[in-house]
């Protein structure tokens, strides 16, 4: 069993020198071309996927629907995707030193935003990669999680141990 990748973390392949993958851009966000009837009371949000290509030759991309599971929340069900507001990777040469990009936009209940399970399985040359899984989540208050990390964390001891040590009448 592999371990997953976290949203914007590269993912490179054994079997395609040169070719990684990543997941980014995870945040909530409206469609350009206005919410689907079948999203009504769904929070959408956007995620892109990049292909780079690092290696010596050109690799033909394909990046379509059915090859990118989108899961949200703790009992990984299925997000809906925008298939018409999103924009796909159809059948690219990727030469070298060069990106492609995937934007997509998926809905799905507010309160499971902030687990979201994103699966990718490219298809390189007429070949299929192994699938490979990102998780992340929307909606974590960057404020909220260094409050706590200070509150608890290591720093926050450093910090009050060096207070009290430090000599009456002194900040």
């Amino acid at each position: 069993m592999y371990e997953p990748n976290v949203v914007g973390d590269w993912h490179e392949y054994d079997e395609h020198a040169g070719l990684r993958v990543r997941v980014h851009s995870l945040a909530a966000a409206e469609p350009p071309r206005g919410r689907d009837d079948a999203a009504e009371g769904l929070t959408y949000f956007t995620l892109r996927v990049t292909v780079e290509n690092r290696g010596a030759r050109h690799l033909g991309i394909h990046l379509e629907d059915g090859q990118i599971d989108i899961r949200v929340g703790p009992d990984g069900e299925s997000a809906f995707i925008d298939w018409r507001s999103s924009q796909f990777i159809e059948g690219f040469d990727v030469y070298p030193l060069r990106r492609a990009t995937a934007v997509l936009y998926a809905a799905g209940p507010e309160a499971s935003l902030t687990q979201v399970d994103v699966q990718v399985q490219l298809r390189v040359e007429e070949e299929w990669t192994e699938r490979r899984l990102w998780a992340g989540g929307i909606g974590l208050c960057e404020e909220t999680v260094a409050a706590g990390a200070e509150r608890d964390g290591l720093a926050h001891q450093v910090s009050n141990f060096l207070r009290d040590q430090a000599e009456p009448g002194t900040p």
